[in-house]
């Protein structure tokens, strides 16, 4: 049995599109899914102008889909940087 319920679901889209250090422009959501124990795990999700999507691994995991949100909307771009860059290398 798998450890997730349900399906992925975007918890916060930036309204800002994150600018990687080549000028790239991504469109930034932070992803969510439950798990059974009813927590929920996120990760960053960086989309190019072509529709590729760069995914981090987990980078929290919070006590419910309301609290990934508040998580999500307290991200600086010093953590998208690092983001991006775990993304890379994913």
């Amino acid at each position: 049995m798998t450890d997730f319920v349900g399906l992925p679901e975007v918890i916060h889209a930036f309204v800002e599109p994150y600018r990687a250090a080549d000028g790239l422009r991504y469109a930034v959501s932070v992803v969510g899914q439950a798990r059974h124990d009813g927590t929920w795990i996120a990760w960053l999700e960086f989309a190019d102008a072509t529709g590729r999507v760069l995914r981090t691994d987990r980078e929290t995991t919070q006590s419910s889909a309301e609290q990934v949100k508040y998580w999500a909307e307290g991200l600086q771009l010093t953590y998208l940087d690092g983001a991006f860059d775990r993304a890379l290398r994913a």
